[in-house]
């Protein structure tokens, strides 16, 4: 056997032993513009659509959820409002914070964390993702959460 070949079988042979990198996915909502981009390594399990077509929700083995939808505001909340909303549904509130059109709301549910982005875009739209995960295993997904959350985006 030739040098050259001895040596790219020990190269595959490496490689076949190295964890794969994780890919980034970007998920484009076609109703609402809303895009958000996550670790599609984490987030495998896809649940089916819903039939009005403004969201999505993505699971991961470990008990993790993201959930990424866009919606008409309907009911005319402002950022404030909206976290105030969001805010009632989450039993220990530990950050909540307002921007002049987004707002982040973060916290537990029993031993679930929650953490919740809404950006408020043209046409009266609202962009909102939400990343649900067992508190223990805060330090893997705190690092993620900031990461998801700055992504989110609309037209």
């Amino acid at each position: 056997m030739r040098p050259f070949a001895i040596i790219l079988i020990m190269l595959a042979n490496l490689m076949a032993g190295l964890p794969a990198q994780a890919s980034d996915y970007t998920y484009a909502n076609p109703r609402f513009g809303t895009t958000v981009t996550f670790p599609r390594s984490i987030f495998t399990k896809a649940d089916p659509p819903p039939e009005n077509g403004d969201g999505a929700r993505w699971r991961a083995e470990d008990g993790g959820e993201l959930a990424v939808w866009g919606g008409y505001n309907a009911l005319d909340f402002t950022p404030a409002t909206l976290a105030d909303n969001i805010a009632k549904g989450i039993e220990m509130v530990t950050y909540r914070k307002v921007g002049a059109r987004w707002m982040v709301v973060s916290g537990y549910d029993g031993e679930t964390i929650v953490y919740h982005r809404a950006e408020f875009g043209s046409q009266g739209v609202i962009h909102s993702m939400e990343l649900r995960y067992p508190a223990a295993l805060a330090e893997h997904y705190n690092r993620l959460a900031g990461k998801i959350a700055d992504s989110l985006i609309g037209p």
